[in-house]
């Protein structure tokens, strides 16, 4: 297993919404943890995104005190644990501070939003009768990680393999990560939500893909040639 630690591509800004979206998914789960336990599930069941209620349109396990269709959005800022949390917060930080930087912050939040919903909305509709809530920001992150591979296919990440640290190609990292999601959203009975990463990562790539090609060719060469 690969574990990234650090990107090579120079950064031009400050990543402030990344520092922004990190920082509110770690006070959101703080939040959360200190309801308690009890707490913590009233608190999951409310805001998570529940498939057969979106679905539906009615309440299955918990009041909503929001929309039911807004929790598509709340739920991307909340998390079910401490490795849940710091293993989205870590892909977050190295590769959604380039994505940004590449993007710009307002179009970054955009394409952030949309990846996640987008993401959410293809794990409700893989099983829509479920009444499990999802949360987390792995939708959205996914999307981050097919916006690098779009822009930065030649980068070279960090990363840990056992006990060694190796320079690895994004393609590899990253197509890595793709192909892992694919096999086990055909074989694994878990509640991860292996579908919303799937269409993140696509949505996210192509998002992307489409922004490059409209950019002049002398700025596509500056900002992604590294």
């Amino acid at each position: 297993m690969m574990i990234p630690l650090k990107d090579e591509t120079p950064s031009r800004r400050v990543p402030a919404l990344v520092i922004g979206v990190l920082l509110t998914n770690v006070g959101v789960f703080v939040y959360a943890y200190l309801l308690g336990d009890i707490g913590f599930h009233v608190f999951t069941a409310r805001y998570g995104a529940i498939p057969f209620e979106i679905v539906y349109g009615v309440d299955a396990i918990s009041p909503t005190p929001v929309p039911l269709y807004l929790t598509l959005l709340s739920s991307m800022f909340m998390h079910g644990g401490l490795v849940h949390l710091g293993g989205n917060m870590l892909y977050l930080w190295i590769f959604g501070n380039k994505v940004e930087d590449a993007m710009g912050h307002a179009r970054f939040l955009f394409f952030y939003l949309v990846c996640g919903v987008i993401a959410t909305l293809a794990h409700v509709f893989s099983d829509p009768a479920s009444t499990i809530p999802m949360v987390g920001a792995s939708g959205a992150i996914a999307g981050i990680l097919g916006g690098y591979l779009a822009a930065f296919p030649n980068a070279r990440i960090l990363v840990l393999v056992f006990y060694f640290i190796l320079r690895v190609p994004a393609l590899i990292v990253l197509g890595g990560w793709f192909v892992i999601q694919l096999l086990n959203a055909s074989n694994d009975t878990s509640d991860v939500a292996w579908y919303a990463h799937i269409a993140g990562f696509v949505v996210g790539y192509v998002l992307m893909r489409r922004w490059v090609n409209r950019m002049p060719v002398k700025r596509v060469y500056e900002r992604w040639e590294y």
